[in-house]
């Protein structure tokens, strides 16, 4: 659908209602182009099966639809009864597999039509949520995973529930559809929207939560960022805002970009949430609604300034912005294994590969989840798509390693750093979207990279990779040390430069590299940074200092 299409399928949606209850009745394996842009703000992609659309092509099958379900989960934490049923619902209804979000959800895909109502309506049931995961709103609000017992992680899981019920939409469609109108629990139910108005936001809209210091949201790619301040005596005093991060862009429309975020000021704990509300509202009026790829925020700050920017949001907010605090350095250290909470209890960070929870052979990654799910045990989602098995108490510890054990789940420092660091976007066959493979196909990339890295003698060395199958960003590839985006079948851009902290964007360095090249091509690179790298200097870094010099950003 063009922009103006979506546009009015909003304005027409009677609170995000159109159609949709009418298809779902239907016989039909899909809904109507209109009804499935709705059905995004309900937490559902429709999706056709790329791989069986080309068998239909050559007359040897038919086209599948199917759909893509995305549970809300802020700050990445899934209570144990909602992965049960997660879990369940997955192999039910859906692929028999589960795949954890950039953006700490959860995912379960190949849900049929006539499932869809149902396997909805018993998320809800057990205390979860699809609402707003997709569409023209506020996204699943993104925070520290870490479960640490300090306060200033306390108060960022807090900021980020709050702002996550602030900012959630109020019309009564979702459970009216999904539930036959009945109210679950708190979840909605008032007809009008009176943050978003009928036709919503101009387009998507992120925010991350952090800590000083804890830059595993990737802060900087967020429509808004906030950081809480603390003083030496650990109080509450302001908190950090940023504004007009994000990464889609699309291939030779040059008026789009990834953008990180400015910083905007600061505001008085009290005031958080008027403030980034204002935010909200001033890009729901002056945010572009001609042109979807023109639309984020962050076109709107490049094209008025953030001078201009700041002004609006303080008339909207009815007070002045306080000046930006000073933050120290970002880091984003890996976190694997077994870990101290600081309150007497533990966490073990797992990987997982792709954030794509499967039994596979002799690792039953899946059946172990559910095993530990059924124990009661926490489990919280990273924006890196890996997991933490949280709150274990010192006793319990050997009981959950021998759980994963059994289920041949080896020790995540047996993962070579490269592939515990990497990311990849689902691509084909789901994505109506990507050009090129990209989950599928980094395992095998991701092994002839090492084997160049150790041909240079970088074995070990701990380099971001980043892969898309397309320039939508979903893997935030522009961050990394080496990013990888499609562009056409077995082509793709490769971006250097992105610094380990996630404070820098990547620049263009190839275009349409056929896969099987990527390697090869890195290859004498890897040598010239081992030659010619400074102490302890990472990838990123020497390549924006060494190999981009001179080029413009």
């Amino acid at each position: 659908m063009s922009k103006l299409d979506v546009e009015r399928a909003k304005a027409e949606s009677h609170g995000l209602r159109g159609s949709l209850a009418d298809e779902l009745s239907e016989p039909t394996p899909k809904f109507s182009d209109e009804a499935a842009a709705l059905l995004k703000f309900h937490g559902s992609y429709q999706q056709e099966d790329r791989d069986a659309r080309k068998a239909a092509r050559s007359g040897d099958g038919e086209r599948v639809y199917g759909f893509m379900v995305r549970v809300r989960a802020t700050g990445g934490r899934v209570p144990s009864r909602l992965w049960r049923a997660v879990d369940e619902l997955a192999d039910r209804h859906g692929d028999g597999t589960i795949r954890i979000t950039s953006r700490q959800g959860l995912q379960i895909y190949g849900i049929p039509k006539t499932d869809l109502r149902g396997t909805i309506g018993e998320i809800v049931a057990n205390l979860g949520t699809t609402l707003a995961t997709c569409g023209d709103v506020v996204r699943n609000v993104v925070a520290p995973a870490w479960p640490y017992a300090h306060p200033v992680y306390a108060i960022a899981r807090s900021a980020a529930a709050e702002l996550a019920r602030e900012l959630a939409p109020r019309s009564g469609a979702y459970l009216e559809i999904w539930q036959d109108g009945e109210q679950v629990h708190a979840e909605g139910g008032v007809e009008d929207e009176p943050l978003y108005g009928p036709t919503y936001l101009p387009r998507k809209f992120k925010i991350a939560v952090t800590v000083p210091g804890d830059n595993s949201v990737d802060l900087y790619t967020n429509d808004v960022g906030v950081v809480p301040v603390i003083d030496d005596d650990g109080t509450l005093v302001a908190y950090d805002l940023t504004v007009g991060g994000g990464l889609g862009r699309t291939h030779g429309k040059t008026t789009t970009f990834p953008r990180l975020a400015d910083e905007l000021g600061a505001v008085a704990p009290e005031r958080l949430l008027a403030a980034v509300r204002a935010i909200v509202v001033v890009q729901r009026d002056d945010g572009d609604r001609s042109d979807r790829r023109h639309a984020r925020l962050k076109y709107l700050i490049a094209d008025r300034g953030l001078d201009w920017f700041r002004a609006a949001v303080e008339r909207e907010a009815g007070f002045a912005l306080e000046p930006w605090h000073p933050l120290p350095s970002w880091d984003d250290p890996a976190r694997f294994g077994w870990h101290a909470q600081g309150d007497g209890r533990w966490f073990y960070g797992l990987h997982v590969a792709s954030g794509r929870i499967a039994d596979v052979g002799a690792v039953r990654l899946k059946s172990a989840l559910r095993a530990l799910a059924e124990a009661e045990v926490e489990l919280i989602a990273t924006p890196a798509q890996q997991l933490l098995i949280a709150d274990v108490a010192p006793d319990a510890r050997a009981a959950i390693e021998a759980t994963l054990h059994a289920h041949g789940v080896g020790d995540p420092a047996r993962v070579s750093p490269v592939r515990r660091r990497a990311l990849a976007c689902p691509a084909l066959p789901t994505c109506g979207l990507a050009l090129a493979e990209s989950e599928r196909v980094i395992p095998d990339l991701l092994t002839a990279i090492e084997a160049e890295l150790a041909a240079a003698g970088l074995a070990g060395e701990p380099i971001a990779i980043r892969m898309t199958g397309c320039p939508n960003g979903c893997a935030r590839p522009y961050l990394a040390e080496i990013g990888i985006v499609g562009q056409s079948a077995d082509r793709y851009q490769v971006y250097l430069g992105g610094a380990p902290g996630s404070t820098r964007l990547a620049l263009p360095w190839r275009e349409g590299v056929r896969l099987a090249e990527i390697p090869v091509l890195l290859a004498p690179l890897f040598a010239a940074y081992r030659a010619g790298r400074h102490a302890g200097e990472a990838f990123g870094d020497w390549a924006a200092r060494d190999v981009l010099a001179g080029v413009p950003a």
